[in-house]
């Protein structure tokens, strides 16, 4: 294998940049050139790529986002679009492909490998850490540590003034964000996409925690859960107690920033993996962290599995939001 190509596709997160750094420099290690591929699934329908060297992944390593761009391809779903993009790789020589994505474009890389038995390694990345196959996806120990920070500000108005507030965190359908920020704030509740709102339940949880002297109180909300957005949530209270909540919705905030150095030294992990593998002759893996581990599963897991969140934790926050 002489050439390969890495592209970056869906929602942005940080850690990516750290692990395109380590892609580009294992490949050059190992006297593979290496090619840059902008915008995801469109820049390869639309042949924009360039060659990287070493000094193309210069001082990166600290940026949140992605150097190469992303976007989101609805259009690549389809087998004419891959046919492109596979007319466009074989065109440059190409003869390996990473891509780091979500379950989504790891979807779209499957078929891609299917279609043109083109070697392909896929890497997990996402805030919602809800690829399956693998215990951690690239951005979410970053988004975590960057909605606790937020929520820590929050607690200081909230007690300055004794109030209630509902803090919504991203995740869509999963709660795998929202239940971690929960733990590390010390919330006082959490509402989670996976287990059935009570409403009734929830405020006499608030008054509990009122008549044992807390003067004010966080509920971390994932956006997908079954009772409504935060806003939603917030009228119900409203209606069943005398809680005046109001209502912080993180957003966008959450994907930016500078990568902590976890999701920096596994996205360093991830990259050689992927690189290393392409090697071996691997071809239609997910890289991935299993019990502290970094291994390789079958590709099609990431989007065919479904992640449960840790009963464990679950247990942890019932008893410490007491």
């Amino acid at each position: 294998m002489k050439r390969i190509a890495l592209l970056t596709s869906g929602g942005d997160c940080p850690g990516l940049n750290p692990c395109i750094r380590s892609v580009v420099r294992t490949a050059l290690a190992n006297g593979i050139e290496i090619i840059g591929i902008h915008r995801g699934w469109r820049g390869l329908i639309d042949n924009e790529m360039e060659h990287m060297d070493a000094r193309s992944v210069a001082g990166i390593v600290n940026l949140g986002g992605t150097v190469l761009r992303s976007s989101r391809c609805p259009e690549f779903r389809e087998p004419e679009a891959r046919e492109k993009a596979a007319s466009n790789l074989l065109e440059r020589g190409i003869e390996g492909l990473v891509v780091i994505g979500g379950d989504g474009s790891l979807n779209g890389a499957s078929k891609l490998a299917r279609q043109t038995n083109l070697p392909l390694i896929g890497i997990p990345k996402t805030i919602d850490n809800d690829v399956g196959g693998t215990d951690y996806a690239l951005g979410f120990d970053t988004a975590v540590n960057t909605a606790v920070e937020a929520i820590d500000k929050i607690r200081d108005t909230a007690t300055s003034h004794e109030r209630l507030f509902l803090v919504e965190v991203m995740g869509r359908n999963r709660g795998f964000l929202a239940l971690q920020v929960a733990l590390a704030c010390g919330a006082e509740g959490v509402l989670l996409p996976e287990v059935p709102t009570d409403i009734t339940a929830l405020c006499a949880q608030l008054e509990r925690c009122r008549e044992a002297g807390k003067v004010s109180s966080i509920v971390v909300v994932a956006e997908g859960d079954d009772a409504g957005n935060a806003y939603e949530i917030a009228q119900k209270i409203s209606d069943q107690s005398d809680y005046d909540p109001r209502v912080s919705v993180l957003g966008y905030i959450q994907r930016g920033g500078a990568p902590s150095a976890a999701d920096r030294v596994q996205g360093g992990l991830f990259g050689k993996t992927a690189v290393d593998a392409l090697l071996s002759g691997e071809s239609s893996k997910l890289v991935a962290s299993r019990n502290g581990q970094v291994t390789l599963v079958e590709l099609e897991v990431a989007w065919k599995e479904t992640r449960e969140l840790p009963e464990d934790l679950l247990e942890l926050a019932r008893i410490l939001a007491s």
